[in-house]
């Protein structure tokens, strides 16, 4: 029962490490209580029409095709004859909702409130939809209703076509936009049927919002490189002059419309979209109409990216901006308030206005950031003590009222460049500000964490020493005359912890701390005080390693530990590290007994490490389909297993062959699905229902064949590989079905290394059962020895193999939707997700099944690799935790995260899969007459 509160005190310590990111990193940055700003004159235009084109990347629209012609005549056309154009600049991750949120709202939406949900609003916001009069939008279910749900009433109007609708298989999944514009037609039409209709679309502040999925979802069904995506713009462009013209004759040429075409983001040349790349973060922006500026020649100014002459647009001034630019931009035309949340600042470059209306604009754009300013300011000084408040000094009250009353002289006097340029500066400061004040608890929040993981792992090693190892026996038989801390010190650092927790839990009641705050300062005091408690045990330990290994030779074996960390660390970065990794692990077997007389084994090992060594050295998976690769790795597998079945029979250890050839069956089936599947969707057929229904029963199946399965070891994990493969293989795409079965082999050559050098070596690997664990836990146990720790680091080490053998962190943020097609074609992003989630974690079980039967060989007390394990997975993420960035590109300090929430999500997978592995491995449902056991 130990291990059982072990783990479960280990997990909710996880748990807490694990929410902390958020709450250090991924706070929202939405506060309440601001006063609306609008500009005080008159605005250029009376209604405004928004153009949302899904996944459009920018080079597609703007380029010319391999004739010399553009795809969007009318689009082009407006860039060179009636309005301004440039490239948007998108904010990671790039996904629809914050795409739309920026744009719309004027924020980047934190990853929690993105993680809550895709067509609700985990949080009231407010927007340029909120702020207008009317709000008429058509489109995506996904999009339009989060921004109706977060109005302050019911004058945002959704009108949205069927989920079912955006399926990926879709013979033509452009009609989603032609959904859109015919019933824009319809809509114009009925204004001029409709009194009331009428007379609510006459009135000032009016938007008119289209949102375009086709493009994205033949985007992700074809690649943005086909005929359908290509096509579909040209689409889109034909439906969006339509639509000019439908709405300029319903309001009959008055002039006072204005127009806006861009994207949420884009997408990879292999049809994906999530990460940094540039062909998702360069979306376009075109806006022409009432208000906004006509062409103008290009200045001397060239964008370093060589865009512009590639798209022959270098005669025409080009101004780009940053995706949350857009909001204060719609605002301005139309004259609504600047969405109160909203750190956009308005691009002056893109309207036709007066300088007096230019330098009014932008001081409200600023009055409406510096409240945001105000509201958090105020609430830090209000939350923390004066003692330790320190406020941001480039903008204090002094500085601040200087500043706007400077601003409102030159305004005055019509010194409009002088006010237009120090409001740019006001809100420079207003944005640092901001920031300032969001991070203003890292300090503390970073602190305590990092003061928790060191306890945490001292305390785990604590458990290690005097549990695992034979220390504590060598402590009892020595003499007395070690150092011990005596009962009265013990006592008095028992009141100093205790002082010590009740004066954090007054400081924390004092500034109003939210109740997680309490949490994390609080959980290093009682870890911290076993550790002090227990300094002379480590003291024992390092005394005790330094007299039995030798100081040079335990200086070696912390060098080359440190080297294996590295390694891990590195590979974050770059997956080359993995094949690095990999070359270096190759060697071990030739430094141990196995190089002596065991040269078969030696072979395979070094085969099966450097054939997944190749894997990380290729492009990632995702970026094109090749099914052939997955036939090729399903025939591979259907092979081996026959020849591990065949094996298994020739040493009487073997179930009845019905469930054996069950599986075969299922694999056969699998690999079928995946080319039947795929062959349809290339004639445009759709996903076949017959195919739909053979993969969801594959996929339940993988949870209950391996366990009809005996106990065996070999016949056990042979069931399990074989079911998992089946579901690894109808969700593969290209070559991660080889890399499967090379992790397979790999697992195999380890699990037999590890047999021969184990304790078990001279009971054969056949005749191990994983029922034999409860009778190891019962009887004596082995203690812990240096070679453990090599084997808890291999394991950590092939779960990152695993992770990042076919991927990176950008790949696995933008999963291809393809990898699911044979369960679903119709979008839905938590099936899909849950689907990729598994395939990963199919991955990771393979490799945790095996460390629980190298755990049976190594004759260990289930807590012994587990604890070693948790303390190597708890020393990278402390690192990962040191090497996290709040400064430099949002990329930067995105990946950095990443990088941290990915080792914790892996010890806490950790846990999590070895629980699962015990059951993979070790439940039996007992069902007779399905097999039968050949015993000698």
């Amino acid at each position: 029962m130990d291990h059982i509160w072990l783990i479960i005190i280990g997990l909710l310590v996880h748990i807490i490490f694990f929410i902390s990111i958020f709450d250090i990193y991924f706070t929202s940055p939405l506060v309440h209580g601001m006063t609306p700003h609008v500009t005080p004159l008159e605005p250029p235009a009376r209604r405004l029409v928004l153009v949302v084109a899904d996944g459009l990347r920018a080079d597609k629209l703007f380029e010319l095709d391999e004739m010399g012609h553009t795809r969007a005549p009318f689009l082009r056309s407006m860039i060179e004859k009636q309005g301004s154009w440039g490239v948007s600049h998108t904010r990671v991750p790039t996904e629809s909702r914050p795409g739309h949120v920026a744009l719309i709202a004027g924020f980047y939406e934190d990853v929690s409130a993105i993680a809550k949900g895709w067509k609700e609003n985990p949080v009231e916001f407010d927007s340029v939809f909120n702020e207008s009069r009317y709000t008429w939008s058509w489109g995506s279910p996904d999009i339009l209703p989060m921004f109706a749900k977060g109005a302050s009433g019911k004058h945002v109007i959704t009108n949205t076509y069927p989920a079912g609708y955006e399926d990926f298989a879709d013979e033509d999944a452009s009609r989603l936009d032609t959904w859109v514009f015919d019933n824009v037609k319809k809509f114009t039409q009925e204004i001029k049927q409709n009194k009331t209709l009428s007379q609510m679309t006459s009135s000032n502040q009016i938007v008119f919002f289209l949102h375009l999925l086709g493009i994205d979802t033949n985007g992700h069904a074809h690649k943005p490189f086909s005929d359908e995506y290509l096509t579909n713009i040209r689409l889109v462009d034909s439906g969006i002059q339509e639509a000019v013209d439908v709405f300029e004759e319903a309001f009959h040429h008055d002039g006072k419309t204005a127009y806006i075409v861009t994207a949420d983001h884009g997408m990879t040349n292999w049809g994906s979209h999530g990460a940094g790349h540039p062909h998702e973060t360069l979306t376009p922006i075109l806006a022409w109409g009432a208000g906004v500026k006509n062409p103008a020649p290009s200045n001397t100014h060239l964008y370093p990216d060589g865009f512009t002459q590639l798209w022959k647009l270098s005669h025409l001034q080009r101004q780009d901006m940053n995706q949350a630019d857009i909001a204060p931009l719609m605002a301005s035309l139309i004259g609504v308030p600047f969405p109160l949340n909203s750190v956009g600042v308005l691009p002056l470059g893109y309207l036709d206005n007066t300088e007096h209306y230019k330098a009014h604009s932008l001081l409200s754009n600023a009055l409406q950031i510096l409240a945001q300013y105000e509201v958090k300011e105020e609430h830090m000084q209000r939350t923390t003590l004066a003692v330790f408040f320190s406020p941001f000094q480039n903008l204090s009250g002094a500085k601040k009222a200087d500043l706007l009353r400077t601003i409102r002289n030159l305004i005055t006097t019509s010194q409009f460049d002088k006010a237009i340029s120090i409001t740019h500066d006001l809100i420079e400061r207003a944005l640092e500000g901001l920031n300032y004040y969001h991070s203003y608890d890292r300090f503390l929040l970073g602190t305590s964490i990092m003061m928790g993981y060191v306890g945490w792992m001292a305390y785990v090693l604590q458990l290690v020493l005097i549990s695992h190892t034979s220390l504590l026996q060598q402590r009892q038989t020595t003499s007395n005359n070690r150092i011990h801390t005596s009962l009265v010190s013990k006592r008095w650092i028992k009141i100093g912890f205790v002082l010590l927790g009740l004066m954090i839990v007054a400081l924390l009641v004092i500034q109003s701390s939210p109740w997680m705050y309490y949490v994390y300062c609080l959980m290093p005091v009682p870890l911290w005080f076993i550790t002090v408690k227990q300094c002379d045990l480590f003291y024992s330990a390092a005394c005790h390693m330094i007299s039995s290994i030798g100081s040079l030779k335990l200086i070696g074996y912390i060098s080359l530990g440190f080297i294996a960390m590295e390694i891990v660390v590195l590979s974050m970065f770059w997956r080359e590290m993995i094949s690095l990794g990999l070359v270096g692990i190759t060697l071990w077997p030739y430094f141990t007994e196995l190089r002596v007389s065991n040269w078969g084994l030696l072979a395979g090992w070094t085969t099966s490490c450097l054939s997944v060594a190749v894997f990380p050295l290729l492009p990632v998976v995702g970026r094109e389909a090749n099914i052939n690769l997955v036939t090729i790795a399903g025939l591979l597998f259907i092979i081996s297993s026959i020849a591990a079945l065949f094996y298994i029979h020739s040493h009487h250890r073997s179930h009845s062959t019905s469930i054996s050839t069950l599986q075969l069956c299922i694999l056969v089936i699998a690999v079928y699905v995946v080319n039947s599947t795929w062959a349809s969707l290339a004639n445009k057929r759709g996903l076949p229902f017959i195919n739909q229904c053979m993969s969801w029963i594959i996929f339940a199946s993988s949870f209950l064949i391996p366990g009809l399965m005996p106990l065996d070891v070999m016949s056990r994990l042979l069931s399990t590989a074989m079911a998992f493969v089946a579901v690894f293989l109808l969700t593969s795409t290209s070559h991660e079905g080889l890399f499967c079965i090379a992790l397979c082999y790999l697992m195999l050559f380890w699990l037999l290394c590890e047999h021969r050098l184990s304790h078990s070596s001279k009971i054969k690997l056949i005749d191990l059962s994983f029922g034999e664990e409860l009778t190891l836990e019962s009887g004596p146990q082995r203690r812990l020895v240096l070679d453990d720790l090599r084997c808890a680091y291999f394991f950590i080490f092939f779960i990152l193999t695993a992770f990042f053998g076919t991927g990176n962190i950008a790949s696995i943020n933008s999963f291809d939707t393809a990898s699911v097609y044979c369960f679903l074609t119709v979008f839905n992003p938590f099936i899909m997700g849950s689907l990729m989630l598994w395939k990963i974690v199919i991955l990771f079980l393979l490799v945790t099944c095996t460390f629980k039967a190298i755990h049976l060989l190594q004759r260990l007390p289930n807590t012994s690799l587990f604890l070693v394990v948790l303390l190597l997975s708890d020393a990278l993420a402390l690192q990962f935790f040191f090497l996290v960035k709040d400064s430099g590109s949002w990329l930067d300090i995105g990946t950095s995260i990443s990088h941290y929430v990915i080792v914790m999500c892996m010890i806490i997978f950790v846990m999590l899969l070895l629980v699962l592995a015990r059951l993979f491995t070790t439940t039996t449902f007992g069902i007779s007459g399905l097999y039968k056991t050949h015993r000698n």
